[in-house]
């Protein structure tokens, strides 16, 4: 009845990959592109540092009996590590370029000769 050969899966998993774009290389550590994306990762950058290390200065407090001494000490290092994790996280987005429309609103982006 049919004598032509079914196309493989693997085939069509490399024309579906092809299609969609997905054999370029992913953009896994990109970081959030809206102003506001950049502003709550940051928030959560400190954040998280400073649970982590409120956390685990309770923890060592409450094993080794040192109440409130290592909370505050883990609290500071919690601190100190949000902020320089903020700070290299702000270093990468900097490092990025800008988009278009950023350029265009703040009306950067525009040849120099075309001001005059």
């Amino acid at each position: 009845m049919d004598d032509k050969p079914r196309p493989s899966l693997e085939d069509l998993d490399s024309r579906l990959r092809t299609a969609r774009g997905e054999n370029e290389p992913s953009d896994r550590g990109r970081l959030p592109g809206t102003r506001l994306g950049q502003a709550l990762h940051l928030a959560i950058e400190m954040a998280a540092a400073l649970a982590v290390g409120g956390g685990i200065g309770w923890l060592l407090d409450d094993w080794l009996g040192t109440r409130p001494w290592l909370l505050v000490v883990f609290i500071f290092v919690g601190i100190a590590a949000g902020i320089l994790n903020a700070f290299r996280a702000a270093q990468r987005m900097g490092a990025t370029p800008m988009s278009r429309a950023d350029a265009g609103r703040r009306g950067e982006g525009r040849d120099e000769r075309s001001q005059g």
